[in-house]
């Protein structure tokens, strides 16, 4: 890609869990040519939720990571997993071109 941006998918069915009731075990990763991942989609493991104190902070195990942030993502389907994926590498190389 552009730079030397680079993307890497891994995907795989999996049985439907508690963890992952899609049954879609995933990493959808873009890396600089340094390669650091700069933005990654996954549910390798679960992280907290955050909220107020009024909020359960259940588990999640779909999330995004972007840098050192980490944050839930909400799962809906393969194809939005891809299209909002997308949207960000272009985000993403767009603001580093410009």
């Amino acid at each position: 890609m552009e730079n030397g941006y680079w993307t890497k998918f891994e995907a795989r069915k999996v049985t439907p869990n508690e963890h992952i009731p899609h049954g879609i075990k995933y990493s959808l990763t873009l890396h600089n040519s340094r390669n650091e991942r700069i933005i990654g989609y996954d549910n390798a493991h679960g992280i907290k939720r955050k909220g107020n104190k009024y909020t359960a902070n259940r588990i999640v195990w779909d999330h995004k990571h972007k840098q050192n942030i980490v944050e839930p993502y909400e799962f809906d389907s393969a194809g939005q997993l891809l299209e909002d994926f997308w949207n960000d590498v272009n985000r993403i190389i767009d603001e580093n071109n410009g």
